[in-house]
């Protein structure tokens, strides 16, 4: 299956409008039901549930998570999303700006099977700790 620009770019378009809701279940609504993500070659997110999980994390670190789609690239079935976030660390109340990308790979219903999700967690740590 090729996809367009145009297609994936209305899919992160999207992708992008249900991470600003805050909604877990908005952001897992994009994967397949098996779909799975792993960021930072960590331990992988398995299933709608999983994704939903993953995205509670992010919300609960950062409650006004604001995310920004930087630029797409597609090959085929294969999308590289390019992203950035702002907000606000829950826990130190130091601000945040994170850029990073995922990897997907979509199914014929333009689901997210498989997801490599990636950013320094290096500078993330840096930015959230007190200085």
């Amino acid at each position: 299956m090729a996809l367009d620009h145009q297609a994936v770019s209305q899919i992160t378009d999207a992708y992008t409008a249900a991470w600003n809701t805050g909604s877990p279940d908005a952001v897992a609504a994009f994967y397949a039901e098996d779909g799975e993500i792993v960021i930072n070659r960590g331990s992988p997110w398995k299933g709608r549930a999983g994704v939903a999980q993953m995205a509670a994390g992010f919300f609960e670190d950062v409650p006004d998570l604001t995310l920004v789609c930087d630029g797409i690239r597609v090959a085929g079935d294969h999308v590289a999303y390019l992203w950035s976030f702002t907000g606000t660390h829950a826990a130190t109340g130091k601000p945040l700006r994170v850029s990073g990308w995922e990897e997907w790979d979509l199914d014929g219903d333009r689901k997210v099977v498989a997801s490599r999700g990636w950013f320094d967690a290096d500078d993330y740590a840096r930015q959230t700790t007190s200085r």
